[in-house]
């Protein structure tokens, strides 16, 4: 949603660029001057007659009015809201991702320049270049994400370097004196002599130590290769339409990095947007929704200074891609049942049923109001007949712009469930590709190679050391263990780690990693229990480490133990981005969770996912409306499709599916969502001596009362609960107006749930509820139904007495009317019976007994004092 509501400015900029709201618009003021016209006529033609139902007619046009504003102004409210979350999620994701990424280049570096065969050739020790040649490339080839790695003296010399389209003998950049002056890395991104024929080039460096005394000789730069890097993530994560643009911006909103150069181009300044407003901002001469994120960070690193993440896209074009047909494909049940929490997920969307509703009762009562008239207001015939005409044609007008604005709302959340398991998978795939590189890199670990070539006594001390050191580093992993071509660890990190020394590592583990035929190849553990993870289920990622001077010769292994426990749940907690109402999980292709935001979902339960979502392909998604932990629920799944090489060309092949779920409210019973769309009764105009009656919903079905016993519907809200009716079904009181009363005293009238009376089950109240005020004699009742229906005119012939009624004396519905030609059948309710047992007490043989001595009619002045 926009940071603030939109205001009537604002809705007149962007109405013209959507036709659909502007065709409904159009709709609606043509109805509000019917209504105009209506009341206007029955002023002219028969005033004193009209005189009764004139200022219901006159705040029914207020309401029409009103809602006709507030409508429209939610139509285009939503439609900016959808497009703003939908381009807000991708420029909140750019800038997320890159930052994890260079995380792990910060901790890259600080590892590569402690190297001590690499510390050792920059102190001088020795001056084999082709020997560190080749290890930088081995770095290159398990750590992809680099262009160039490059090592210089403290003069700024170059000592080796990788990338032969550049040859460099010197550099004269700032960055090396001040990385030499610094104890941590620097990050660098500019033009550099370092990499010439780059306009910006992203190097990270930290200073080299000599391995014996100490002393600064030179530094590290690790140059990402950060304009593939980003053409991946726009080619993942793009906008396939072309309609948007995603951005990575500099602190002075440069634009370092385009999905679309020749559309916005690298250098460009562009307007931005950090305070998420729905603001137009103007880029060469067009209009555009802006979105814009700063980084939150990861593992405290902040991320390049000032960079930011963003999304544009034109104002012309924004609105105009057609959104999912979602409504005509769900279940009816479905459907209804997650309209009824509208006030949950679209406030807006609720006010707007709620008003409608509104209108909808003040025409059903003006109908009522008039109901069973004779003489006079016979003339109001043709005035009714229009009211009752233009109020149809007003609900299915209501009824088209809230399923409209429904379908906003509800594409806008399946679109932005989507988007989140897409970044879900994309982050685990992202991080797991950096493990795979580690284990790899650190098999080649020349102090590794040789204490399991060549073991001395204090073998398992000096490799202890170097896993430790290496464990402080990468903070991901809860142990690293070395192990000998028999699977025995030799030494491990971690909490126990100790104690694991001498035990050995699974037979299947073992057998893998002594058959990796080459330093490029690794293994991963299924995610299952190991007792190197305290007996949980985790991946352990599995290199083997090679004689070092026999490369086809195994002499062990390494495992690096992830720590899947906290690790995987931060990926699904950040991806969700602080959206409560959501829950993410990871599960395998057989529906088992590996990871879960959510206690209901706990690690190694079974998911119950469709057989389309299991068979996903990879990189492919799906979602759908469904229920889920007893709630309406959007269901949004994404499955793994890699990362560079990783899972893609690497031998390596393990799906993972990222589930996520946006609830909306419990399920309700299907009672509660009945719809007048289901239940068009068919009438003739000129049909006349029929029988009127006021139809309406309870539990589910549609009943009728004669019109002449209803004075009035009202809204349950205005009822007083109370239990002090002693009949289960009395339910609470409801305050009369002075005209309705006698004499034009003030009173009260007990309010009855006719669910409960019929069915012995109390019936659930909704926003749609409604009290139908009934008389009968002299006396008054409400009567609690589900939703009102209709006034209409029935012919006798089509009214018969219910099989069922003749059978008991307790049935309150003793005629069935059969509407359309016989094929909706509607129960007629007794109004005299239903009187005798609830105002006098007289109940047939099979009810509970009638009332105790002690049940007395309460005196107006105790009612009152109840009402507060």
């Amino acid at each position: 949603m926009p940071a603030s509501p939109l205001t009537p400015a604002q809705t007149e900029v962007f109405m013209p660029h959507m036709r659909d709201v502007g065709r409904c618009e159009r709709s609606l003021q043509e109805l509000n001057l019917m209504w105009r016209i209506i009341e206007a006529s029955a002023k002219m033609n028969c005033p004193q007659e009209a005189r009764a139902i004139l200022p219901t007619m006159a705040a029914t046009r207020s309401s029409f009015a009103k809602l006709e504003k507030e409508l429209v102004r939610s139509l285009v409210q939503e439609k900016v809201s959808n497009v703003l979350t939908e381009i807000g999620t991708k420029a909140q994701y750019v800038i997320d991702i890159v930052v994890r990424n260079l995380y792990e280049r910060t901790a890259d570096v600080g590892f590569l320049a402690t190297d001590r065969e690499l510390c050792s050739f920059v102190a001088g020790q020795h001056d084999e270049r082709g020997r560190i040649y080749h290890r930088l490339c081995e770095y290159r080839s398990k750590y992809t994400v680099y262009d160039e790695i490059i090592l210089l003296d403290t003069a700024g010399n170059v000592l080796v370097q990788i990338d032969p389209a550049t040859p460099l003998e010197h550099s004269s950049d700032p960055l090396i004196q001040q990385t030499l002056d610094s104890d941590g890395f620097i990050e660098t991104f500019r033009a550099s002599d370092l990499r010439p024929g780059k306009r910006k080039a992203l190097i990270y460096s930290r200073r080299m130590h000599h391995p014996d005394t100490g002393a600064v000789v030179g530094v590290l730069c690790l140059c990402f290769h950060f304009e593939h890097e980003m053409q991946g993530i726009f080619a993942s994560h793009g906008d396939p339409a072309r309609r948007s643009n995603l951005l990575l911006l500099d602190a002075s909103h440069e634009v370092i990095a385009s999905a679309d150069p020749l559309w916005m181009p690298v250098g460009a300044q562009v307007p931005v947007n950090l305070e998420h407003a729905p603001q137009l901002r103007l880029f060469g001469g067009r209009e555009y929704l802006v979105r814009t994120f700063s980084a939150e960070g990861y593992q405290g690193y902040p991320g390049p200074a000032g960079w930011l993440g963003q999304v544009m896209i034109p104002l012309d074009v924004a609105f105009g891609h057609s959104e999912r047909d979602l409504m005509n494909s769900l279940d009816p049940a479905l459907l209804n049942g997650l309209l009824s929490h509208a006030d949950t997920f679209c406030p807006p969307l609720h006010d707007i049923m709620m008003a409608a509703r509104h209108i909808q009762r003040i025409v059903w009562n003006g109908q009522v109001m008039t109901a069973g008239q004779t003489g006079d207001l016979l003339k109001l015939k043709t005035v009714l007949d229009q009211i009752s005409e233009t109020g149809n044609r007003s609900n299915e007008l209501f009824e088209q712009s809230i399923h409209d604005l429904y379908q906003t709302v509800l594409a806008s959340s399946l679109q932005d469930a989507e988007f989140t398991a897409h970044l879900l998978v994309d982050l685990l795939d992202r991080n797991l590709y950096e493990r795979s590189d580690d284990c790899r890199w650190w098999a080649l670990t020349p102090e590794l190679r040789q204490g399991l070539a060549q073991p001395e006594a204090d073998t398992p001390e000096r490799i202890a050391a170097i896993l430790g050191y290496i464990n402080q580093l990468y903070t991901v992993y809860t142990r690293l263990v070395v192990y000998d071509r028999q699977g025995r660890i030799i030494a491990a990190t971690g909490e126990g780690g100790a104690e694991l020394a001498g035990q050995s590592i699974s037979p299947e583990a073992l057998s893998k990693v002594l058959t990796l035929g080459s330093p490029q190849h690794y293994h991963v553990s299924p995610f299952e229990a190991s007792p190197l993870y305290e007996g949980e289920p985790t991946y352990i990622y599995h290199a083997a480490i090679r004689h070092p001077e026999h490369e086809d010769q195994v002499v062990g292994g390494i495992g690096i133990v992830f720590d899947s426990g906290p690790e995987l749940v931060n990926m699904l907690r950040s991806g969700l981005g602080g959206r409560e109402q959501m829950q993410a999980l990871f599960v395998d292709r057989q529906g088992r969770v590996l990871a879960s935001t959510s206690a209901e979902h706990p690690i190694g339960s079974q998911l119950d996912l469709t057989a389309a979502a299991l068979a996903l392909g990879h990189g492919q998604h799906l979602s759908r409306i469904t229920t889920h932990q007893g709630q309406y629920a959007i269901e949004a799944c994404s499955v793994s499709s890699g990362y560079r090489e990783f899972k893609t060309s690497d031998g390596y092949r393990e799906d993972v599916i990222a589930v996520v779920y946006r609830h909306f409210g419990e399920v309700r019973s299907s009672q509660m969502q009945a719809s007048t769309r289901t239940y068009f009764i068919e009438h003739d105009p000129a049909q006349t001596g029929g029988l009127e009656f006021a139809t309406f919903f309870s539990d589910g079905n549609l009943m009728a009362l004669p019109a002449e016993c209803v004075q009035e519907a009202v809204s349950f809200a205005e009822v007083r609960t109370t239990s002090m009716g002693l009949r289960t079904a009395q339910i609470g009181i409801l305050g009369l107006r002075a005209d309705q009363a006698p004499q034009g005293k003030a009173s009260f009238i007990w309010v009855f749930d006719l669910g409960e009376l019929m069915h012995g089950r109390r019936s659930r109240t909704t926003p749609t509820s409604q009290v139908m005020v009934l008389r009968h004699r002299d006396q008054a009742l409400g009567l609690l139904v589900d939703d009102l229906h209709a006034v209409t005119q029935f012919d006798p012939a089509d009214i018969e007495p219910s099989p069922l009624a003749l059978l008991s004396e307790s049935m309150l519905t003793t005629e069935v009317i059969k509407a359309n030609q016989g094929r909706l059948l509607i129960q007629a309710v007794n109004a005299p019976r239903l009187f005798d047992w609830l105002i006098d007490g007289i109940e047939p043989p099979g009810l509970a007994a009638g009332r105790s001595s002690q049940e007395a009619e309460l005196s107006e002045d105790a009612l009152e004092a109840l009402a507060g």
